[in-house]
């Protein structure tokens, strides 16, 4: 009997550990941001330095789930800003920082919702391009 409650045991301890969904939100979070003047763009943007976890999602296909930013023009598009946070708590309505939004390029057009979605596609961290955003999303597809 005692056998079999320490594999029932180990059981249960291996399926919460092993078990948890990968929180991409979190993991991205891990990044620090610093703010430079650019000559360019003729003002101060956000420089991000990425932890060595963010680093090796690079190329790596991941998943994260949030709320498309209903800007007008993007609307049933192939390409959008979703958010880790409801649109009022977004980063572009100031509730948060830059590491909570990603571009999305899906592979086909992904139809606008105010709903929660999750979506899968091929990380690509951006440190060096201020006219995007520092984590993308390509070949993205809504998951169900």
């Amino acid at each position: 009997m005692r056998k079999h409650s320490l594999l029932l045991i180990g059981l249960v301890l291996g399926l919460t550990t092993f078990g948890q969904d990968f929180n991409g939100w979190k993991t991205l979070s891990k990044v620090t941001v610093e703010k430079r003047f650019d000559e360019t763009l003729n003002f101060e943007i956000d420089y991000p330095t990425f932890s060595d976890e963010v680093k090796k999602l690079d190329g790596k296909v991941i998943e994260l789930e949030g709320w498309m930013i209903p800007l007008e023009e993007l609307q049933g598009e192939s390409y959008f800003v979703l958010s880790s946070l409801p649109f009022a708590n977004c980063f572009f309505c100031g509730g948060a920082g830059p590491e909570t939004v990603a571009e999305v390029f899906a592979k086909e057009k992904i139809k606008f919702t105010e709903k929660r979605i999750k979506v899968r596609g091929k990380l690509k961290i951006n440190a060096d391009d201020p006219l995007k955003l520092m984590y993308i999303l390509q070949e993205a597809e809504i998951v169900n």
